[in-house]
């Protein structure tokens, strides 16, 4: 087990692709529990809807995004597939600070089916490209998810102290700066992976 871990940590764009994702996951996982409690502040007696609306919508908006991936990702490449989920967290991020309207962040909200559908589908074909002919596929796989598991029980605790000591709108551009940072190792750190594609 600790020959397969070194492996994996050997692997630089393995390493690039795990830390990227540890980012983009500390930066989402606060964003649904801060959009949850903004929207209780703002109008409580409909805020459980709101928040149902948030997580049913994303999941609506997943369906055709995670259709389109998987299309598209052996076309494209997988970066530049991927590059569409981390650009929308920190965008969404942003936006978050520019209305307490609640259907604005509900609408805002709806992003989150982009870079859920996105990583659900590539994040696998990323990591089966990286272990080709290793054995290494499910071992990768739980180390990435344990670390991004991680980089999201984090995110709470962190976001939950800004709030506290700034606000929201500091918490959301925290997490919007996070997300960038995610972004930016990725797209200049990070190789395509898939075969055949420049």
């Amino acid at each position: 087990m600790l020959e397969s871990l070194l492996g994996v940590l050997k692997n630089r764009a393995l390493f690039i692709f795990a830390a990227s994702v540890v980012l983009f996951h500390f930066a989402n996982a606060a964003m649904l529990p801060l959009i949850g409690q903004k929207l209780a502040r703002n109008d409580a007696a409909r805020s459980s809807l709101y928040l149902a609306v948030c997580i049913i919508g994303a999941q609506v908006v997943m369906i055709p995004i995670a259709m389109a991936a998987g299309r598209f990702a052996p076309v494209w490449g997988r970066k530049a597939i991927f590059l569409v989920g981390f650009a929308a967290l920190p965008i969404r991020g942003f936006l978050y600070t520019l209305s307490d309207n609640p259907y604005f962040l509900v609408g805002v909200q709806l992003m989150d089916g982009i870079g859920a559908a996105i990583f659900g589908v590539v994040s696998v074909l990323v990591i089966a490209d990286l272990t080709r002919g290793t054995s290494r596929f499910n071992f990768t796989q739980g180390v990435v998810a344990t670390a991004t598991g991680l980089g999201a029980s984090l995110s709470n605790g962190v976001t939950g102290f800004i709030v506290q000591r700034a606000g929201y709108n500091a918490a959301f551009l925290f997490l919007a700066g996070v997300a960038a940072l995610a972004l930016k190792i990725f797209w200049f750190f990070m190789p395509e992976t898939g075969e055949g594609i420049a």
